[in-house]
Formats: structure tokens, C-alpha cells, sequence
């Protein structure tokens, strides 16, 4: 069905894939709990609407706190999808193939909704 290059190529760009979605992951779960342990203290000197929101990042500006979110999210499904796509690939089939297209295609719009 397919050579052995083809296996080995998809089964590097997903190893990096992985790594890559480990690390967006990392630093949004660092953000949001840095946004979580500051926003009593932060948000205390604000004005009252500020104040009803439960989580105020000291960083960057009002957007922030939802790009941080969506990137958490877009990095938690990325990151299964890779590795769901891992072993989509080790099988190889066509249905298994068509399963990690489409779980890709909606890691790929979920990233582009987090890079904004």
C-alpha cells in the first residue's frame, strides 16, 4: 500500500508534531495558573467590572486571558491528535488514515483560532 518512506516521514513530522503541542501546552498551563495565583492581589486595586471575572492576567492586555485558554485547548487536542496520528500510522489502513486526517484537520483550526 505504502513504501516504507512514507511511514517514516509521517511518523518524524508527528514525533515533532508532538513536541511542539507539549510545549505550546507548557507555557499556557504556566500562564493560566500565573493568571489564577495573581488575580486576587492584581485585580484587587481595579475597577469593579474587572473584578467580576474570576481569572485577571497581569500580562499583555484584556485579550489575553482568551488566547491563553484557546491555546491551552488547541495544545491538549493537538497533542492527543499527534498522538492518536502515531498510531493511525503505525496501522496504516485506509479508514485509520481518514481518522487522523480529520482529527488533524480539527487540531489545525483549533491552533489557528488560538493564534488569533
Amino acid at each position: 500500500m505504502a513504501t516504507g518512506g512514507q511511514k517514516s516521514v509521517a511518523s518524524i513530522l508527528l514525533v515533532l508534531n508532538l513536541v511542539l503541542y507539549f510545549i505550546v501546552t507548557a507555557i499556557a498551563s504556566w500562564a493560566m495558573n500565573h493568571g489564577i495565583q495573581r488575580s486576587r492581589e492584581t485585580a484587587s486595586n481595579l475597577s469593579p467590572p474587572v473584578q467580576l471575572f474570576p481569572i485577571y492576567f497581569p500580562m499583555g492586555n484584556a485579550a489575553t486571558g482568551v488566547f491563553i485558554l484557546f491555546s491551552l485547548i488547541a495544545g491538549v487536542v493537538g497533542f492527543t491528535t499527534s498522538l492518536t496520528g502515531l498510531q493511525n500510522v503505525s496501522s496504516w489502513r485506509v479508514p485509520s488514515l481518514y481518522a487522523a486526517a480529520t482529527s488533524s484537520l480539527t487540531s489545525w483550526a483549533l491552533t489557528l483560532l488560538a493564534m488569533g
